[in-house]
């Protein structure tokens, strides 16, 4: 990539810069991730910058895209605001959250005059310092020897630089550099494993594409292990990989001798043929010494919310991370109970995109050198449709993809939570009968990979929890499959949905704003209230018997429903039991559940 010598700052610049970046930090993320020990030796650091600045100059991209068909560029204001949204809403992992709020820092100050078309030398120091600022205020606990001091590094040395913005862009870059060096002495973890911080070199790297992008000459980008380091383990991602987004939710591997029950979550007993595993603190954790979850959200809340919920977070755990405005943040913590760092999020405002990790092997605060981390025998893969049944799932033990309203999962985004989950054996549960063909095929790709995949062909996510409920890993896996399908199959289900148009249907002709009732896929009930229309539907499925019903309830449910169909079962079906899950934002207002 060849670009013209230039002195100042302009939207086009800014365009140049996000794909040297990205670049930059393609080249380096092995590198990146195998250096890294702080604050999890989890390996991904270089991958969640890659997959930040990949968000960050995708939405720079779609600006420019914009004006393709007119005349003209973008404003600078418009390149860096994209920029800086597109990382926050990207952000990934303790790295990619502060990266996120650097750029929205820069964004601040760059877009600070609308109307320019560029800014020169004096405002890029001011850009620099405002970042670093800001993403130091953004961490709860600022530790030195980390990201944070490199950033700080390079502004300082922007500040003492006169000149245009080459020369600021070089100075902070040569300034990050040493103060990257310096990073083992600062930080105890680092000195004992060898290395420089991560997220540190990370930064040296997205800097080093800034000079480059001004000056076009590519800057001597030091190789990590011209740095004193040495091999620390890291997981393997392949490169395609990098290719497409990762799923919302991240995995949770399933850990052994798990007890508690998924009805831990409704506040209802679940009868004994109705639980879950879900994992208690696991052996293979962080230990004594840290949490066992990363849990990353986006969340839409007012600004005092957000300062109670860092209040809130600060004590459930640590490396925690707040960053964004404007009714829009990004929040990033690790914890011991992942759950409530979400329910959190829910009183704090609106989250989703929720991605929980399990740290795994190894005490991840320490920074003692833990073994590769092998492939666990046996995991369950689930397509779930709201947030809140993915951390249900999650915490059962399962890899969720996350499946927004109208946005179902590519093939790939299904084979990508295969690999996430890392396992020999892979239960695949699309709980959806439109994603039959696409779970096939990711089954069949997954296969060619050398992993074993059992399709359940489950179309919802009652099914999914009912097939989950009965799951095994320590049987052979053709038993545990086939005591799931069947716990599956024997699973009626329904749901509540608001019509959108008028059309035919199996019950007759339905008008937009009518509420309808679906059992197994077909239109059963036609309704002006969702309650009476629920209520409907349960009784028609329980003519046919049943044990236990499952409810669960979509956030545009009225609050009382759940109640009141409780209420109808335990005073009409002797001897059946109701399960209330939450689901979040699951497109229907109501799934239900008979077995």
């Amino acid at each position: 990539m060849t670009q013209v010598p230039q002195t100042f700052l302009d939207a086009l610049a800014v365009r140049t810069w996000c794909g040297l970046a990205l670049r930059a930090l393609g080249t380096a993320r092995e590198e990146i991730d195998a250096i890294n020990v702080y604050p999890v030796p989890d390996g991904d650091t270089g991958t969640n910058l890659y997959l930040t600045l990949e968000s960050a100059a995708t939405a720079v991209e779609a600006v420019f895209a914009g004006y393709e068909t007119g005349s003209g560029e973008p404003a600078l204001a418009d390149a860096v605001r994209a920029m800086a949204h597109g990382a926050l809403i990207g952000a990934r992992g303790n790295s990619g959250t502060i990266l996120a709020q650097l750029l929205r820092g820069m964004a601040q100050v760059l877009a600070d005059d609308g109307d320019a078309s560029h800014i020169d030398g004096s405002q890029l120091r001011l850009a620099l310092r405002r970042a670093a600022d800001s993403a130091r205020q953004a961490v709860a606990h600022p530790v030195e020897g980390t990201v944070l001091t490199v950033a700080s590094a390079a502004a300082d040395a922007a500040e003492g630089a006169e000149g245009d913005c080459r020369t600021v862009a070089r100075a902070a870059y040569e300034g990050a550099r040493a103060a990257l060096a310096a990073t083992p002495g600062q930080l105890a973890v680092l000195e004992r494993a060898g290395v420089v911080d991560a997220g540190g070199r990370g930064l040296v790297a997205v800097l080093g594409a800034l000079v480059e992008a001004f000056t076009g000459e590519a800057v001597r980008e030091p190789p990590v292990r011209e740095f004193p380091v040495r091999e620390f383990p890291m997981r393997e991602l392949p490169a395609r990989e990098l290719q497409a987004h990762e799923s919302l939710l991240r995995e949770i591997p399933p850990p052994q001798g798990a007890v508690s029950s998924l009805a831990s979550h409704s506040g209802t007993a679940a009868p004994a043929h109705a639980r879950v595993a879900a994992p208690e603190r696991c052996a293979d954790a962080a230990g004594p010494g840290g949490p066992a979850f990363e849990v990353i959200y986006l969340l839409e809340a007012d600004d005092a919310a957000v300062a109670r919920l860092r209040a809130r977070l600060d004590a459930l755990g640590d490396s925690l991370v707040v960053v964004g405005g404007d009714g829009l943040w990004n929040v990033h913590v690790h914890v011991e109970d992942a759950g409530a760092a979400v329910e959190a999020g829910v009183e704090a405002g609106r989250p989703y995109r929720i991605r929980i990790t399990h740290f795994g092997l190894g005490d991840v605060h320490t920074g003692r050198e833990r073994p590769p981390r092998e492939r666990a025998q046996r995991a369950v893969v689930a397509v779930v449709p709201g947030e809140g049944l993915a951390g249900l799932y999650a915490e059962a033990g399962a890899t969720t993809v996350l499946a927004r309203p109208g946005e179902p999962p590519a093939s790939g985004e299904l084979v990508q939570a295969v690999r996430r989950a890392h396992a020999r054996e892979v239960v695949l549960l699309p709980n959806d009968a439109e994603l039959r063909h696409t779970a096939a095929a990711a089954a069949e790709q997954a296969r060619t990979e050398g992993i074993r995949v059992a399709l359940i062909p489950t179309r919802s996510a009652v099914q999914g929890i009912a097939a989950l409920a009965v799951h095994e890993p320590g049987r052979r896996f053709d038993e545990d499959v086939v005591q799931m399908t069947s716990a599956a199959g024997a699973t009626r289900y329904a749901e509540i949905v608001v019509a959108e148009r008028q059309s035919w249907t199996t019950a007759g002709v339905c008008q937009a704003g009518d509420v309808l009732g679906l059992i197994d896929g077909d239109v059963a009930v036609i309704g002006a209230d969702v309650t009476a229309t629920a209520r409907t539907v349960l009784d028609r499925m329980l003519q046919a018997g049943g044990e236990l019903v499952t409810l669960v309830v979509g956030d545009e449910a009225p609050d009382t429903v759940a109640a009141e169909l409780e209420a109808r079962v335990r005073d009409s079906y002797l001897a059946v039991d109701t399960v209330v899950y939450r689901g979040g934002r699951q497109g229907a207002l109501l799934l239900i559940g008979v077995e």
